[in-house]
């Protein structure tokens, strides 16, 4: 819908924090960066500080990440830095966070698998020492090293020897059959107890510091199992290999962006937690308003790159919120948000019909005015007279409104040549041209009373009715049933109203059956019943029950307004005719001979040059304020409701040219 109605650019909450003697020089880092609109701060609150601290501790958690990959490289490093760290600094901590992430997770994950490997390798080398030892006392599988079972346990427990000397003598009453064995400074114990006692005998080995160990549930014989390990062992020891080459490879060819990450980080940590204890001593200053949501970045970089100690915190709009209104209109289009502003803004949450209203502004002022030499005419009024008007022409209102006439002006010098009007009919008139219209049948329509009424009722007619498009789709966006009946009921009563009405009156110009017209009477009292729903289910019993009747007549005001097109159109045109007409009766009552061509002419070109001023000046005014009138009643009241609040960001305005007064 963005031809006809466009919607506010998505904002955010931006808060900045900083040490009260660089608040100063944020509000001109802010103001060179032009996208903050300032509002009102509240106090540095508990959440505030607790937001300052946990962004502390994620950067710390970054940190740590790094250095647990920059752990890895083997030997000492110096590292040459190409790049400037201001270039991570700058960027606001979100993306220093998923760029972080990204560079280290691979070589996270490389490094997890490592110690997996390494701990799976100890614990195989250790349980092969102890089997080994095993093996020659007792024919066993490695599965009955840890057995459960209805009456019988079995576990494979491991101490330090000094330890296990002292306690076993008082664990030998959970044990029906133990065998010992010692390698290295441990001593491992595998006992068989009964089922009923192997919670007490966990918790006795836990107690006294020792530690289950964990065997693979295989038939396979304890000599078997030894012989197996040294194969597997070979295996990881040859995946390890390769891993670390690899994470020497990942890690040298990362190592120039961990580093800078690494000190974008560090330069992050000292800077929060100077801002930590401007806290608590109440020495900060809180800056706050609103940013586009595509500038959040921009501002962020730029608040990191010229302030030493800033925290910068961004959220989106909140539903109690009414953030302000930035426009987001084509270039060509944005000077008529002049006359949207001049009804009301947009809420940040609301349609702005700027686009609508650029069309149709401009192209009611062109038929109104549809004088091309009046078109032209306006533009140099505009140009060169409208400046000396205002105090300041090079601000951007004026500027903005300059445009609009501009373009409102263009759109009366088309009208002007396709109907061939050029200060009426001055040129066929006095020069005896022949007819200049571009289009033979517009100008028909132009000069035509009825048909150029009918045509305007009908323009009219899909204006409006535009209008309550609008408003049925936001009642269906809103879930509101009364506007959704009573929206409907309207419709209902136009399709059917319009050709049964054109019946009544004997101008049966749609091609419909007689038959049809009676069933249209019972659509129009379905519409009318629809509207009073409406109407009650909006205002009420009492003010429903009222209303309805100006829903109903309302309509067919609002069309009629449009008559006021071929009025006004029709005045401008007759008035230029008839100043034409008379500066020639004047002149032509004039004696004849020198008289009548020095006084005469003399008389015809000031009665044109009076006549034609005043007939463009009233024209150019009364077609502003009928172009108005049809856009703000007819149209924009049908769906509209603005009350919005303009975007007006904190920034340098740069200016070619500044009018500078002198003293009176």
């Amino acid at each position: 819908m963005g031809a006809i109605v466009n919607s506010p650019e998505p904002m955010s909450r931006m808060r900045v924090v900083t040490s009260k003697d660089l608040a100063g020089q944020a509000l001109k880092v802010l103001q060179r960066s032009g996208v903050l609109h300032a509002e009102e701060s509240t106090e540095l609150t508990p959440v505030d500080r607790d937001a300052i601290e946990s962004e502390r501790r994620q950067v710390s958690t970054l940190l740590a990440n790094i250095d647990d990959v920059l752990a890895y490289i083997p030997g000492d490093r110096v590292v040459k830095l190409k790049a400037d760290v201001d270039v991570f600094y700058t960027r606001p901590l979100s993306e220093i966070s998923e760029d972080t992430k990204r560079q280290c997770t691979k070589l996270t994950v490389m490094h997890e698998r490592v110690r997996k490997l390494e701990a799976e390798q100890r614990e195989m080398n250790e349980l092969k020492a102890v089997v080994s030892e095993l093996a020659p006392k007792a024919e066993l599988s490695i599965a009955d090293l840890g057995f459960t079972g209805k009456h019988l346990f079995s576990r494979l427990a491991a101490f330090p020897r000094d330890v296990f000397q002292a306690m076993n003598a008082q664990f030998e009453r959970y044990a029906l059959s133990q065998e010992t064995v010692e390698v290295g400074e441990s001593s491992y114990l595998y006992f068989i107890g009964n089922s009923r006692d192997i919670e007490a005998a966990e918790a006795s080995i836990a107690d006294a510091g020792g530690r289950l160990m964990s065997v693979p549930q295989e038939s396979t014989s304890l000599v078997q199992f030894a012989s197996k390990s040294d194969t597997e062992s070979t295996r990881i020891a040859g995946e390890l290999t390769r891993l670390h080459a690899d994470i020497e490879v990942q890690t040298t060819e990362n190592l120039e962006n961990l580093v800078l990450l690494r000190e974008a980080l560090l330069a992050e940590s000292q800077r929060l937690g100077v801002l930590e204890q401007a806290c608590e001593a109440k020495y900060v200053t809180l800056i706050e308003g609103w940013v586009p949501r595509a500038s959040v970045q921009q501002a962020t970089g730029d608040l990191r790159e010229h302030i030493g100690y800033v925290y910068v915190d961004s959220r989106d709009v909140r539903p109690s919120e009414e953030p302000p209104s930035k426009l987001r209109n084509l270039k060509a289009l944005r000077p008529f948000e002049t006359v949207v502003n001049l009804f009301g803004t947009p809420k940040y949450r609301e349609w702005d019909p700027t686009p609508i209203i650029a069309y149709s502004f401009a192209f009611f002022f062109g038929v109104m005015l549809g004088d091309a030499v009046y078109g032209l005419l306006l533009m140099l009024i505009t140009r060169y007279f409208l400046p000396k008007l205002v105090d300041d022409p090079s601000t951007d209102g004026f500027r903005q409104f300059r445009t609009l006439m501009y373009i409102c002006a263009g759109s009366a010098v088309v009208v002007g040549a396709l109907t061939g009007t050029y200060l009426g009919d001055f040129f066929t008139k006095f020069l005896h041209a022949p007819n200049l219209a571009l289009s033979k049948s517009i100008q028909a329509v132009y000069l035509d009373t009825m048909t150029f009424i009918v045509i305007s009722l009908g323009i009219g007619l899909i204006h409006v009715n535009i209008g309550h498009v609008l408003m049925l789709i936001r009642g269906i966006k809103e879930r509101k049933k009364d506007v959704i009946i009573g929206r409907a009921g309207l419709f209902l009563l136009q399709i059917a109203g319009i050709p049964w009405i054109l019946h009544f009156i004997g101008s049966d110009v749609l091609p419909i059956p007689v038959i049809v017209y009676s069933y249209l009477q019972y659509a129009i009292l379905l519409s009318i019943v629809l509207i009073i729903v409406g109407q009650l289910m909006e205002q009420g019993p009492f003010l429903g029950s009222i209303f309805w009747i100006f829903k109903v007549t309302g309509i067919l005001g609002d069309v009629m307004s449009y008559a006021r097109l071929a009025g006004v159109g029709l005045a401008t045109y007759y008035l230029a005719y008839c100043f034409n007409l008379m500066s020639t009766l004047i002149a032509n009552m004039m004696p004849a001979g020198f008289v009548r061509i020095v006084l005469g002419t003399l008389i015809a070109v000031a009665i044109l040059l009076f006549g034609h001023t005043l007939n463009l000046v009233l024209s150019s005014i009364t077609c502003f304020v009928h172009s108005l009138r049809l856009c703000f009643v007819e149209f924009l009241f049908q769906f509209y409701e603005g009350g919005g609040h303009e975007y007006r960001p904190l920034r340098i305005r740069k200016r070619d040219l500044v009018t500078v007064k002198a003293k009176a």
